[in-house]
Parts: C-alpha cells; sequence; structure tokens
C-alpha cells in the first residue's frame, strides 16, 4: 500500500477538498451532506448551500480550530481522498434510519459514540489504499477527541455481485475490518454495522 498522509480536515484547504470531491459526480453533488440533511430538506437543498454547510463543518484553512468533521488523505502532496468522522449526534439521517438499529438497544443520543460514514476517493488514485489509511486515522481522530466508540456502516458485495453505482460511499466490509472494527450486526443482507469500543 502506498504512504497516504492523513491531516484533520481543518489543517487542508478548502481548494484541496474540493479537488478530492471534484467537480462532476456524486461526491460533488452531496458534499458529504446525506447524512446530514432530513429527508424532507434533501432535493431542495441546492449543492452550493451543501458545499457552504461542508465548509462551515470543515473548518478547512483554520489549524487552530477545536472542530471538524473529517479527515483529508494526501499522497505526495496532493488532496487524494475524504473520510467524514465525527459523533454520531452529528447525522439526523443516521439517528432516525432503521437499518443501523435493527437489533440493538442502544441509546442513539449518546455523544460518546463516534460515526465513520463516508469516504470519497479522487478520480485516478482508487484502489491505491486511501479508504483504509483514511479509516485507520479515523479511529486514531475520534479516540483521541475523547469517543469511547466508533462505528461504520459498510455495504457487503456477495463473491462476483457488482455495486450500485455510488452505493460504496460507506466504504466495504473489509475496510473497516483492516482498521480493528468487528462485526456488531448485520441488520441486512447487504449492511453490517462495525465497532470499535475503546
Amino acid at each position: 500500500m502506498t504512504d497516504i498522509d492523513v491531516v484533520a480536515a481543518n489543517q487542508a484547504s478548502w481548494d484541496d477538498l474540493q479537488t478530492v470531491f471534484g467537480a462532476r459526480g456524486e461526491a460533488a453533488r452531496c458534499q458529504c451532506q446525506w447524512f446530514k440533511i432530513r429527508d424532507r430538506d434533501w432535493a431542495s437543498m441546492p449543492v452550493e448551500a451543501r458545499a457552504e454547510a461542508l465548509r462551515d463543518q470543515t473548518d478547512c484553512g483554520n489549524p487552530g480550530s477545536d472542530a471538524t468533521s473529517g479527515l483529508v488523505g494526501y499522497l505526495a502532496g496532493e488532496p487524494v481522498g475524504w473520510c467524514a468522522v465525527e459523533p454520531r449526534t452529528a447525522y439526523l439521517r443516521l439517528l432516525s434510519a432503521r437499518v443501523p438499529w435493527t437489533g440493538r438497544d442502544e441509546d442513539r443520543t449518546d455523544p460518546g459514540v463516534w460515526a465513520l460514514t463516508c469516504f470519497v476517493t479522487r478520480v485516478g488514485y482508487r484502489r491505491q489504499g486511501v479508504s483504509r489509511a483514511l479509516a485507520r486515522a479515523a479511529v486514531d481522530f475520534a479516540r483521541e477527541r475523547g469517543a469511547r466508540a466508533v462505528e461504520g456502516y459498510p455495504m457487503i458485495l456477495r463473491p462476483g455481485q457488482e455495486a450500485v453505482w455510488g452505493e460504496l460511499y460507506v466504504g466495504s466490509r473489509s475496510i473497516f475490518a483492516d482498521a480493528g472494527f468487528v462485526e456488531v450486526s448485520r441488520p441486512t443482507a447487504r449492511r453490517v454495522v462495525m465497532r470499535i469500543d475503546f
């Protein structure tokens, strides 16, 4: 695997983060807001407003900031990846979703549990270990900021099964397993909840 340097998003520039997201495609349209915005508000929120929300959440370009919502990965100085990781309570859609909670009896609003919800790898840099490096860094990032656990909600693909376009933004089971997460539930045939407790 290639050496990927990972920094908190507030230590990266906004231009670098937007380079990762690109100008076209799902990442550029979403601006990592899918889990942040209620269903009823999603369609009416323009891309520019989503981008402005992400800019506020990441506080890019402000290395002295106490808060940010994710990490940016670099390869040889080039911005190549992003992952979203912060307290689970920051994700409105996640808190109301059925899938992560099926078969689990847990306080959804526990601020000590963080969630690693999204990965974006820049076009031209895929299959070089970017998401794996980001997942490992996210564990340390959450722990250092007081998390008592961090979760992810990856997709499971059967051998030979193709992913529907864009659905692997949540990561694969192997990415989380390689970062030390263990399976805590399997709410559907295609979704698994992975977690690390500190």
